[in-house]
């Protein structure tokens, strides 16, 4: 080994996030839609067959699967079986920031335009209710925040020995902003309170 075939090694790597390959990845669609005069945004409530978060309220989307070519391509395919529409009722797909969760998840959010909302036919399944609630409600509305501490707890057999500090060293604590937005009887919170404000922030006037 020598300089230049590291530097060769390093021309040819494309930088990512570190450990990547160990996350889960999911992608999910914000689904923008005209009613009444105004854009709604559509939610999914999860239906409570579901072994992961029955009940919970949150955008189409899910895992990524190999034959999925790119996020987006999983998004929207997620987004049909989901909703029962067809590709192409949905329109002008746009990626916005993804998310790094802390539990091992990289999430891929877009923003998409579902032209013909009459065609939904939810899959029960998976779906327990779909709603929609205007945008405008939204640019009204700050969200409730709440913070969640979390600790560090080393293993039983950790080798304080090797460390600086030993069974003293000061673990950085982390905090974590969960958001909270509540309409009507609907409670709107975790990734997709976090998706849904970062959209706001990005197309606020």
């Amino acid at each position: 080994m020598n300089l230049s075939f590291i530097q060769n090694k390093l021309k040819r790597h494309n930088a990512s996030i570190l450990g990547h390959e160990h996350f889960s990845k999911y992608a999910v669609l914000l689904p923008l839609i005209e009613r009444e005069d105004d854009i709604h945004i559509l939610f999914e409530v999860r239906s409570q067959l579901l072994r992961r978060q029955p009940g919970e309220i949150c955008f189409p989307g899910g895992r990524i699967d190999n034959q999925d070519k790119s996020p987006m391509e999983a998004a929207v395919r997620e987004t049909t079986e989901e909703l029962g529409i067809h590709n192409e009722e949905i329109k002008s797909v746009y990626p916005i920031d993804y998310l790094v969760s802390p539990f091992g998840m990289i999430v891929y959010p877009f923003v998409g335009i579902i032209r013909n909302v009459t065609s939904i036919q939810y899959n029960k399944k998976e779906v327990e209710e779909i709603f929609t609630v205007p945008l405008s409600f939204f640019l009204q509305t700050n969200p409730k925040t709440f913070k969640i501490h979390s600790k560090l707890i080393p293993e039983e057999n950790f080798p304080f020995e090797l460390i600086k500090g030993g069974e003293k060293y000061n673990w950085r604590a982390r905090s974590i902003d969960e958001l909270f937005y509540f309409y009507e009887d609907k409670v709107i919170w975790g990734l997709t309170a976090r998706i849904l404000h970062h959209f706001l922030e990005l197309t606020m006037e």
